[in-house]
């Protein structure tokens, strides 16, 4: 009996990359900093309204931490717009292997597609350490922020989180357009 072989044409994969950065990178990072902003923004009134004594001080400091999670955020969406550009159909089998853990058929063929498909990339070692680099600079940032810049340990936390998924929304957003 014959096989059928399926041609994934470039618009097809480019189409399914993007759906992939829409659903698991634009949705979760509007979601993720619009709530970091609230916390944020609300741990920061309540410091101002409870008179634990917000200052100048401690404005430039939680301002700090939001333009450092804007700026690793940034760094992030760079490396992902590379992986996006060079290597659409890693994104594209990953969207279609969760449209088939949503809907069940051919779990297998996708599977071994998927594994075949793996990043790989000059520096690719490096991106972990990055990762735990910046996760690690902003928990430092904010406990200084903390412990010198009188800010509370809510906004100190939520404030560089903020920054970060605002900066990989409004990166990603020019380029799905």
């Amino acid at each position: 009996m014959a096989k059928l072989v399926t041609i994934r044409r470039p618009e097809e994969i480019q189409h399914q990359a993007v759906d992939y950065v829409k659903s698991y990178i634009l949705l979760p990072s509007g979601l993720v900093g619009l709530i970091c902003l609230v916390g944020g923004v609300g741990g920061l009134a309540y410091q101002f309204v409870a008179g634990e004594g917000y200052t100048w001080e401690t404005f430039y400091y939680s301002s700090a931490l939001a333009v450092l999670g804007a700026l690793l955020g940034f760094a992030q969406t760079r490396y992902q717009q590379y992986l996006f550009r060079t290597f659409p159909e890693t994104l594209a089998a990953r969207m279609r292997r969760a449209a088939v853990r949503f809907g069940g058929r051919q779990a297998g063929k996708l599977k071994r597609e998927t594994q075949s498909l793996a990043i790989r990339h000059p520096g690719r070692q490096w991106v972990p350490v990055g990762y735990v680099a910046g996760i690690s600079l902003m928990i430092a940032g904010a406990v200084a922020a903390i412990q010198y810049g009188q800010v509370s340990p809510v906004p100190a936390f939520m404030m560089p989180w903020a920054g970060l998924h605002w900066a990989r929304l409004f990166f990603w957003k020019k380029v799905v357009r």
